[in-house]
């Protein structure tokens, strides 16, 4: 059936334009974090809204209001955890993954790549996108905490301080 009757179609367009304004409130409301895909929980997190979203909109046994306290609800939530990751270590490492090594000076880290499930054919591809022909331009590949590869050139400094942070 293409359409149950305009009454359905009707809820459908108001429900959507004022979710779709409650979400953007909440989203400026809560800051630019919550739309980033930085790790696996702030992804967990835009899923999830858009997930409510679609149920807000397509659901007659779920109220405009009921939505947007979920909205409300993920952003506080994800505040939340960003702001205990701040001040906690241990809470950080079990919110977050940490960035990982991958190439180093050219060579392949096989470990690293065996755990984080990376075939040297992806590195070569990040490497080739970062405009290197050889593995042996490239200083480090990087496997950041939004799954993105960094590649980090050669260069005349040695010293990578960029790469402090990154698990070896």
């Amino acid at each position: 059936m293409l359409l149950d009757d305009l009454d359905g179609l009707l809820r459908v367009a108001v429900v959507s334009l004022l979710a779709y304004a409650a979400m953007v409130l909440v989203l400026r409301i809560a800051g630019k974090r919550s739309l980033a895909k930085l790790n696996a929980f702030d992804l967990v997190v835009t899923v999830a809204l858009g997930s409510t979203l679609a149920t807000v909109l397509l659901s007659k046994d779920v109220a405009l209001g009921e939505g947007v306290l979920a909205f409300a609800a993920l952003a506080s939530l994800q505040w939340l955890v960003s702001r205990i990751s701040i001040s906690s270590a241990w809470f950080r490492t079990l919110v977050r993954a940490e960035p990982r090594l991958l190439l180093e000076n050219g060579e392949y880290r096989r470990g690293a790549m065996a755990q984080e499930r990376v075939t040297a054919s992806e590195i070569d591809a990040a490497v080739r996108n970062a405009g290197h022909g050889r593995l042996e331009a490239v200083a480090a590949v990087v496997l950041e905490t939004d799954g993105s590869m960094s590649v980090i050139a050669r260069g005349a400094d040695d010293e990578l301080t960029a790469l402090r942070s990154v698990e070896r």
